[in-house]
């Protein structure tokens, strides 16, 4: 098959594996003088896919309910490519962390808001407190300036 994708179909680049060998990946790059020319595998096995712009390489992993050794694309930084499955659980699974942490933070803001309205309540306690300990003593005062009129003196004089 190889010479037709190479001699007919002129495909750029080209790759067996066989699924029951590991390390049975081989790749080839279309160099238009001179035919395929085989491909060098990196430190970790993967070879270049230049039309892509992706490493080819193996992964262990389940896919499909499937336990085994699979081709698999990884970016130009070593990042596997995930299938359209992996991505979308990827997605869900951010989107669930947001709301939990969203979750928390609107959990943490009612805790924030109770305490607040504790202390709200107790300087309201405090305020009111204060206010009858005014009326108390301006109660006591009123008593005494009546007093000291009786006893001829004027209240108001004694300030002074």
């Amino acid at each position: 098959k190889k010479d037709i994708y190479e001699g007919i179909f002129r495909t750029p680049d080209y790759f067996i594996f066989n699924p029951f060998d590991p390390n049975s990946l081989e790749g080839w790059h279309l160099h238009l003088n001179q035919g395929y020319q085989e491909l060098t595998p990196n430190e970790q096995g993967w070879l270049w896919c230049e039309s892509l712009g992706l490493w080819v390489g193996t992964w262990q992993g389940t896919i499909s309910r499937e336990e085994a050794t699979w081709v698999r694309f990884y970016d130009t930084e070593g990042n596997l490519v995930l299938l359209p499955d992996e991505a979308a659980q990827q997605r869900a699974d951010t989107a669930e962390e947001r709301a939990n942490a969203a979750q928390q933070a609107a959990e943490a803001a009612q805790q924030a808001v109770e305490v607040v309205q504790q202390q709200v309540e107790t300087i309201q306690q405090q305020v009111e407190a204060a206010q009858r300990a005014a009326e108390t003593a301006q109660q006591r005062a009123n008593r005494l300036a009546v007093r000291l009129r009786e006893l001829g003196e004027n209240p108001d004089d004694l300030g002074e």
